[in-house]
């Protein structure tokens, strides 16, 4: 590698080193940004295929750019994401080194910046942006044991459900991947077993509106702090299908079974707790209140937005929430493959340095470490409830470049 110093390095070539990238160079700041595959890697090779994205092509973008060819309410394609934003980076001439891996980072021999020790030598910086994104480890219990006949595998490696062997699959967590993964093998004519555990269930639409223009106007997107008791409850919507509110019941219709918790294996068992329709109640309370403060809005700004009264209609239970399975034996079931949609860990074994709270997670303020010069960039929550999502992290990148340009 030619350069072997720079007054900031950034480390990811994600959607939130290309934000970083933008601000840095609005600032003036020489950067370079390494990257240790291609261009938006998680999204090419960590995803299904026929992903796409969660919030419409007018949401789900940067400020600079639009999807071209493509409806600003239509949900872009895994394959668009990789596109636009190998367009952007050349859009904005990203100083960007790929296939360089970041192997260590430490303090300088002098403590004034930053060693990088990569795959192509060793770099200084004066500062560092870590922008390696929420995604880094896949979490896969150890429920069941890698011996129990059945193919295991995250979410992060599914494709198709051509992939998987013949017979029924479990799959365990009902955010946005477990349930579009459980839904198109459902649809390919799988038998599947959805373990649901704590959700939020926004509604797609309501009165002509996507749900994440209801988050933005009602300033959920805006919320800087998140409710300890929320912590494990994730979020189950998706831009599948052109975009459709998911609904559990309607799986069950369609010949889905659900299930509890997925809990101990014992056997060739694996058993559920007994929480299944707590659970979906609660995911139907959360459905109800973004449609109650979305009327109040509409109310109170006297907007001329259709009533409709058929969003809040219920199904009526499934047998299988009315008297739910407690115990699944694998083998008897025809279970061969189980999916682990069970979201990820962060990973920093790599960052030699002492920027950890006491749970080992980054401390910082708004991205901005307590090490001088450190950055962290694209984490969840970390500014506010947008952070991690695509426009969200650009805003978070302009105010960490500001700092950077300030600092110099």
């Amino acid at each position: 590698m030619l350069i072997k110093s720079v007054d900031t390095l950034v480390i990811g070539a994600g959607q939130a080193g290309l934000a970083m990238s933008e601000h840095l160079s609005k600032q003036g700041v020489s950067h370079l940004v390494l990257e240790r595959k291609r261009i938006a890697e998680r999204w090419r090779s960590e995803r299904w295929d026929s992903l796409v994205a969660n919030g419409p092509a007018w949401h789900d973008r940067f400020p600079g750019m639009t999807f071209p060819n493509l409806d600003p309410d239509a949900f872009a394609t895994r394959e668009m994401i990789i596109s636009y934003f190998e367009a952007y980076a050349e859009m904005i001439k990203a100083p960007i080194r790929s296939g360089v891996n970041v192997e260590a980072l430490s303090l300088s021999a002098n403590g004034a910046g930053f060693k990088a020790e990569t795959s192509d030598g060793v770099i200084e910086a004066k500062n560092v942006v870590v922008a390696t994104g929420p995604f880094q480890r896949p979490i896969i219990p150890t429920n069941v044991p890698a011996d129990a006949g059945v193919i295991q595998i995250h979410s992060s490696s599914y494709r198709n459900p051509a992939q998987l062997p013949e017979g029924a699959v479990l799959v365990v967590g009902a955010g946005s991947s477990g349930a579009q993964i459980a839904d198109e093998l459902l649809r390919a004519g799988k038998r599947v077993y959805l373990s649901i555990g704590p959700h939020d269930r926004p509604p797609r639409r309501y009165r002509g509106r996507d749900f994440v223009w209801w988050l933005g106007v009602l300033g959920k997107w805006d919320a800087t702090t998140r409710d300890p008791a929320t912590e494990h409850v994730t979020i189950s919507v998706s831009g599948a299908h052109g975009g459709q509110t998911i609904d559990f019941r309607e799986f069950a219709e369609r010949g889905m079974t659900l299930v509890g918790r997925a809990g101990h294996y014992k056997d060739g068992v694996i058993h559920f707790a007994p929480d299944l329709a707590e659970t979906i109640e609660r995911g139907d309370a959360n459905y109800l209140s973004v449609l109650d403060e979305a009327d109040h809005y509409a109310r109170t700004h006297k907007l001329d937005m259709p009533e409709e009264p058929e969003a809040r209609i219920i199904r009526p239970d499934p047998e299988c929430v009315r008297n739910p399975l407690f115990d699944l034996h694998l083998a008897e079931t025809g279970v061969t493959s189980i999916i682990w949609a069970t979201g990820y860990r962060l990973d920093f074994d790599w960052l030699k340095l002492d920027a950890f709270d006491d749970k080992g997670r980054p401390a910082h303020e708004r991205g901005v470490a307590k090490i001088p010069g450190l950055y962290f960039l694209g984490l969840a929550w970390l500014a506010r409830r947008a952070s991690p999502f695509i426009w969200g992290v650009w805003h978070d990148a302009e105010y960490l470049a500001s700092h950077i340009a300030i600092r110099r």
